[in-house]
């Protein structure tokens, strides 16, 4: 969709089906690169959600069950970080903190072996390790249940 205000450029990605229930999960992978530590970021605007107003990154997929993920939800006021195991996910981190509406935000999650580092606007907000993923795996997106959010300036940075 078009939106003046994204930050890299007039033409964003959006969530628009507001009509899911608490058990969806969408999940967009892309195809390149493939990589074991790698710093995936983006530039997301959770926009609406009576259940859930989330924006979130994936890594080290396998596929879109079995993955880590960060997520910011401004209606829980934290981000997260989670492991998703054959689609159960389990909570690693948290921070919590009141989450600004109606702005772009910049979400940035990075893995170097089993050291995972997380910031929201630049500020390193969750530092943690975890061993359940280990090889080289995709990156993309993700979303729940009813949340309208848009994503722009996707990047995915192979460090190894």
């Amino acid at each position: 969709v078009e939106d003046a205000t994204a930050p890299g450029g007039a033409r964003v990605l959006e969530q628009s089906d507001g009509a899911g229930d608490e058990a969806r999960l969408c999940v967009l992978l892309a195809d390149a690169p493939v990589a074991r530590d790698v710093r995936v970021a983006v530039s997301c605007q959770p926009l609406d959600g009576r259940l859930d107003r989330s924006a979130g990154l994936v890594f080290r997929a396998v596929d879109d069950r079995n993955h880590y993920v960060v997520r910011a939800n401004l209606l829980e006021k934290d981000v997260r970080l989670y492991r998703c195991v054959d689609g159960v996910r389990e909570d690693l981190a948290a921070w919590e903190q009141r989450l600004a509406k109606g702005r772009w935000h910049r979400l940035e999650a990075e893995i170097r072996g089993d050291r995972i580092v997380v910031r929201w606007n630049g500020e390193v907000v969750i530092e943690t390790t975890d061993a359940t993923f280990t090889e080289a795996g995709r990156a993309g997106l993700w979303t729940k249940a009813d949340s309208v959010t848009r994503f722009d300036d996707l990047r995915i940075e192979p460090l190894d």
